[in-house]
């Protein structure tokens, strides 16, 4: 599992990311994700929240060196930082550096496709980083099989670096843009697959089950639109797998995902220790073949 970063800085504060970070990597979880961008969204902050925050628990523990780290560069910063030229790939990475307080970054990753640049610019800088030594690999995000396909046969035709992770929204109850358009180009190049929303804001972990369960809560609004039938249906299919094998819908939820082909490692975010500990246990979870395919038959069509 991947512990994502999202939330350190937004739903979290400093002291309280520290606790997971360190609970998290106690317990084998040592794949951070985060991303540049965390979180401009919350008025006041200007993106860079959480790379600065998980850059201080490095420097406080000094446990750099034992965390594989992923973030991400793309998405608009405001004053004109945005996308994936060449120029802002380089202004960006040093800005990550800086927050993260490391020299490298194990993961680098193209937060959304940009069209306005062409694909042999943005390749060659990543190229360009991973060999000074900043960058150790790199991945894509929010693309179209189209153009993923298309940007790694960009990669072998210079003879450079490719993306070699996708990351992709993709989850129980959001099946069918990933696995029609982005599984087949995953199949093909042999792409090692890191999906976020993993249990859809929530919703996957059975805490909101009704209207009144979303009240007050940040992320309750990503988890609403599943509150359908087919989205209960789903649940009531986690609740039964769960008292089976004596764990949590989320757990089981993390389970099916990660026992989907060229999975590599479900991104989740946590705010609690318990979560945390959830996370781990997914990690440790193997279902049977029938569970899988009755969790797939649930969400047929989702």
């Amino acid at each position: 599992m991947m512990l994502g970063g999202n939330v350190f800085g937004w739903t979290v504060n400093e002291a309280d990311s520290f606790r997971l970070l360190d609970r998290a990597f106690d317990l084998g979880l040592t794949f951070i994700d985060t991303a540049d961008v965390y979180s401009r969204w919350v008025p006041g902050h200007t993106g860079g929240e959480s790379e600065t925050i998980i850059g201080r628990w490095f420097r406080q523990t000094g446990r750099r060196n034992q965390v594989i780290i992923a973030t991400k560069v793309g998405i608009d910063m405001g004053d004109g930082k945005a996308g994936l030229s060449a120029k802002r790939i380089r202004e960006a990475v040093e800005e990550s550096l800086t927050r993260l307080q490391t020299d490298r970054i194990d993961l680098y990753q193209s937060h959304r496709d940009d069209e306005n640049t062409p694909l042999e610019e943005t390749l060659e800088a990543y190229s360009a980083l991973i060999s000074q030594g900043k960058v150790r690999f790199i991945g894509a995000s929010n693309y179209t099989g189209a153009r993923l396909r298309a940007a790694i046969e960009t990669s072998r035709r210079l003879g450079i670096p490719a993306y070699q992770t996708l990351q992709p929204h993709y989850n129980l109850v959001e099946r069918k843009n990933y696995e029609t358009d982005l599984a087949p180009v995953v199949d093909e190049f042999g792409i090692g697959v890191i999906p976020y929303y993993s249990l859809a804001s929530g919703f996957l972990s059975g805490k909101y089950r009704k209207p009144a369960d979303l009240e007050g809560k940040a992320r309750g609004r990503g988890a609403g639109k599943y509150l359908t039938d087919a989205g209960l249906r789903v649940l009531a299919e986690l609740d039964g797998a769960a008292a089976d094998y004596n764990s949590t819908p989320a757990a089981v939820a993390l389970a099916w995902l990660a026992a989907q082909p060229h999975i590599t490692a479900p991104i989740v975010s946590a705010t609690t220790i318990e979560q945390i500990d959830t996370i781990a246990a997914a990690a440790e979870l193997q279902l049977r073949e029938d569970t899988i395919a009755d969790l797939t038959s649930a969400s047929a069509g989702l």
